[in-house]
């Protein structure tokens, strides 16, 4: 290996790189996804027997799963469930959960204000900001545009 040129070495090294499984990886976020996606339907049909209006219902919806999210992710499941899924654990509102959480469990050692609070956001705080920002944005072109309708 020491006499090889660039060339040789990149193509050594390409052929000792594992290769992803793309299709197992898509079948797996596939389940994963539809099994958080089954659960939340599970919720979403018991408020609805409970007797909530479709509002509350998809508040209270929102609400449980990402408190199942949470909840998990503090149990060290749900990055295990991650790391199977992959983006099927991802994508859904329990891996917003997920991300607030961890890196706030992450940082506790440093204290409630310089550990939890600053480091939860780190990775769903830009999220928020261009959500929150861009919904602003669309509400006031809705008003402009439409106000006279």
């Amino acid at each position: 290996m020491e006499n090889m040129n660039k060339k040789d070495y990149q193509n050594y090294a390409e052929r000792k790189i594992p290769k992803p499984t793309y299709f197992k990886n898509i079948i797996l976020a596939f389940l994963v996804g539809g099994a958080i996606c089954t659960v939340g339907q599970m919720v979403r049909a018991w408020l609805t027997k409970n007797g909530l209006d479709e509002k509350s219902v998809a508040s209270g919806t929102a609400v449980i799963m990402v408190f199942i999210g949470a909840f998990l992710t503090g149990l060290g499941v749900y990055d295990k469930i991650g790391k199977v899924g992959g983006a099927g654990a991802a994508v859904p509102i329990t891996g917003f959960s997920n991300a607030m959480v961890s890196p706030a469990m992450e940082f506790k050692t440093e204290g409630l204000i310089f550990g939890v609070a600053a480091k939860m956001f780190t990775i769903a705080g830009p999220v928020l900001v261009y959500g929150i920002g861009s919904s602003i944005v669309v509400g006031i072109l809705h008003l402009l545009f439409t106000k006279g309708r």
